[in-house]
């Protein structure tokens, strides 16, 4: 990594916002807490910028604070998770779903974490992937920092140390618990086959299927095991016909929703907005789709609309076409297909 000066404007450190959100989100599990943790970390940088020697890049820098910051931040804090990660499926009944509760991994938007870079796009979609991100919670703060900066950031075990104040040893040895640790729990709480792209015809054939909340034609679309989880709520389902039975008798109240094509965590996802009995149609979830073998495997519904601004949608939909609201991620050059696109 080459040296660099000390920032003279604040705009020297924006470069770094997206890599940094992306080091933070996959820390943190949380995309609020991780721009929380990066302007903590830019806000310090540019208080601290003439204690900035230049024995290291900026970039490395930055990293260093980012990582104290997310430490901080993790002390004395209980691990997210994602439903499928704390107990076995349930019976697609209403009374099922359980109190709702906090601390669940969270979606991003690819435009907060993913680089532009199309040679770094694809390692960078597979580390942001949901299941990725929760199973990173299981390791410890600073074993999960070393493993995100050797394995997914691809830094040497020598500027870790440096980063981390500790010795080269030091850093091997929590890699290679770090490592052992998540093959552990990636085999533990491994609820399907391994995932693929979702292709835009999939895609296309959901949403339209939705629109006309088709009940058979959606479950035609599900693997066998297909998984539906819906945090805050504890409850998650296996198969596609607890998934349908669901659709047609809890989730019903979704017929006549919405959809706005956007893309988190590296894949496909939409964010669904409920009809209102006053006009017009409410937030409701972003849903993270993903597929394996040519059909959907997991549903993700994240039933928390106080994300819609981070994808940069309105919390309320009027009579105004879909494609009328702003689209950050469609015009971002190498990010997913979805940004925002209408789905109707």
């Amino acid at each position: 990594m080459t040296t660099a000066p000390a920032p003279a404007t604040s705009s020297d450190l924006e470069p770094f916002r997206v890599e940094l959100t992306g080091y933070a989100y996959r820390m943190l599990g949380s995309v609020f807490d991780a721009e929380d943790a990066v302007q903590e970390t830019l806000l310090r940088a540019w208080r601290g910028r003439d204690g900035f020697d230049g024995r290291s890049s900026l970039r490395t820098w930055l990293y260093r604070i980012a990582t104290n910051v997310c430490l901080d931040l993790l002390r004395g804090r209980g691990r997210r998770a994602l439903p499928v990660d704390l107990g076995g499926p349930a019976a697609p009944v209403a009374e099922s779903l359980g109190t709702p509760a906090g601390g669940w991994v969270e979606p991003v938007p690819d435009t907060a974490v993913l680089p532009a870079d199309p040679a770094e796009l694809a390692v960078a979609r597979e580390s942001v992937r949901l299941a990725f991100v929760a199973a990173l919670q299981h390791l410890p703060p600073r074993q999960r920092a070393v493993l995100i900066l050797r394995d997914v950031l691809r830094w040497h075990a020598d500027e870790v140390a440096d980063l981390l104040d500790a010795t080269v040893p030091a850093v091997n040895s929590a890699l290679q618990r770090a490592r052992a640790t998540l093959s552990g729990v990636r085999a533990e709480q491994r609820v399907g086959p391994d995932l693929d792209p979702v292709d835009r015809d999939l895609l296309d054939r959901y949403v339209d299927a939705f629109a006309r909340y088709d009940i058979e034609a959606l479950v035609a679309l599900l693997r066998e095991d297909a998984v539906q989880s819906m945090p805050p709520y504890p409850m998650w389902l296996r198969g596609a016909a607890d998934i349908g039975r669901w659709l047609g008798g809890p989730g019903a109240e979704c017929r006549g929703s919405r959809l706005v094509r956007v893309a988190a965590n590296g894949v496909p996802a939409l964010a669904q907005y409920r009809a209102d009995p006053a006009g017009g149609h409410l937030a409701f979830s972003i849903t993270v789709l993903e597929c394996a073998e040519g059909r959907i495997a997991r549903l993700t519904h994240f039933l928390e609309p106080r994300l819609f601004p981070r994808f940069g949608l309105p919390t309320r939909l009027d009579s105004r076409p879909v494609d009328e609201f702003p689209s950050p991620a469609a015009s971002t050059p190498g990010r997913h297909d979805g940004g925002g696109a209408p789905a109707e």
